[in-house]
């Protein structure tokens, strides 16, 4: 199981002091928040994307970059890639870049967001997004396993003779995370492909997150990638943890009663009751994330929302310390005790590549010369088809 945290790049004004911090503050903030979370034992840090205020992370490639040089061994993925806005040939290039810097430290999560106006930004309809999401995941795919493709579909221009460059980390692909809110056709396609499934699981009962993931591990078992117990599964949360649970409450209140995507709705009591939130105790948000295990059975992935509503910088350190020291350890034995040894590991580049070559050497892409014309003539690599033949060229 590997445990981590997730940010969607919120700026928002912090409702105690009344201050709003800039996009330069917020950026600077979110590195120390990815450090801190490897300083105390987490696996796995996540940046989401958008492409408007009050966000911050409209390029997760540049800012995961970053924060691979500044780290060892955490995971870095992000909490939604836009599959829907994003050209895939761009996304297929970008992400395998950084596969290559972060020394396979990496993963990512697709998903269509939630903010309409976007669409028409980049050029798409909103009314066409699931099939929009469904097109480009197909290219992407073939992208990163293919050195030639050909292609044509209805979103975006044909491809022919194309190569996506660089070639995946020792010539195997990223691991995709399909991550969804409610859409079942994202869970079939997850399972299509053999791929992983992320339930959002934030603003949902748990029975709501129950269904597709049940959904997601039947489907994966009928296209025949495993049994249903090895379906790779993640999943979302939030927490806020002190101490003592009353001072938990206490601070997290005016968070909770100002942040705008609780809607100013039902009470923290009410939405804490009906919801994963849990503020609490170290202890209380052991209890209740073992209840997702309950639920859900055993999964590979666990995220928290921890620095949102605009909580300043000093208060999610604290939150790290807590959930790094004394949460998260507790949660790794328990879970491991109930463990089902028909389950999956969690997914990591060093056991993707040993599935792929078991003990022979993973390859290494090297290009044929370049002819004079920024092109490499017949087949772009040395191991490639030398009998291949990019279209109009000869």
């Amino acid at each position: 199981m590997q445990f981590g945290i997730f940010s969607v790049s919120d700026i928002t004004r912090d409702p105690v002091s009344g201050k709003t911090p800039s996009e330069a503050e917020r950026i600077d903030a979110i590195l120390k928040i990815a450090v801190k979370a490897e300083e105390v034992g987490l696996d796995a840090f996540a940046i989401g994307e958008h492409h408007n205020p009050p966000f911050f992370s409209s390029s997760p490639t540049t800012l995961l970059a970053h924060i691979a040089a500044l780290t060892e061994r955490l995971v870095l993925t992000t909490a939604t890639t836009l599959i829907t806005t994003n050209d895939p040939v761009r996304i297929a290039e970008e992400y395998a870049m950084l596969q290559h810097l972060s020394k396979g430290r990496m993963d990512l999560m697709l998903g269509r967001g939630n903010t309409a106006p976007v669409y028409p930004w980049f050029g798409q309809d909103i009314r066409q997004g699931l099939a929009i999401a469904l097109e480009n995941y197909n290219l992407l795919h073939r992208l990163w396993r293919e050195d030639v493709v050909d292609w044509e579909g209805q979103f975006r221009t044909a491809l022919q003779g194309f190569t996506s460059t660089p070639r995946p980390l020792d010539d195997v692909p990223p691991f995709v995370w399909h991550g969804s809110i409610r859409t079942p056709e994202i869970a079939e396609q997850a399972a299509f492909y053999g791929n992983g499934f992320f339930a959002n699981h934030i603003f949902w009962p748990t029975s709501h997150s129950k269904r597709l993931i049940d959904f997601y591990r039947q489907r994966f078992e009928h296209y025949g990638h495993g049994t249903k117990k090895q379906a790779i599964v993640g999943v979302g949360g939030q927490a806020y943890i002190a101490k003592r649970s009353q001072d938990a409450v206490k601070e997290f209140r005016p968070y909770f009663d100002e942040a705008p995507v609780y809607g100013h709705g039902p009470t923290l009591e009410e939405f804490t009751k009906g919801t994963p939130l849990t503020v609490g105790s170290p202890q209380e948000v052991i209890d209740k994330t073992l209840t997702f295990h309950d639920a859900f059975g055993d999964y590979q992935r666990q995220m928290f929302l921890v620095d949102h509503a605009g909580m300043p910088l000093n208060m999610v350190l604290d939150q790290l310390e807590l959930l790094g020291g004394e949460v998260v350890p507790v949660l790794r034995k328990e879970l491991a005790s109930r463990r089902d040894p028909e389950s999956a590991d969690a997914p990591t580049h060093a056991g993707r590549v040993a599935a792929k070559y078991g003990d022979g050497p993973a390859r290494q892409p090297r290009p044929n010369a370049n002819r004079g014309d920024n092109v490499t003539g017949a087949s772009p690599y040395q191991d490639s088809d030398a009998s291949a033949e990019y279209p109009g060229l000869g």
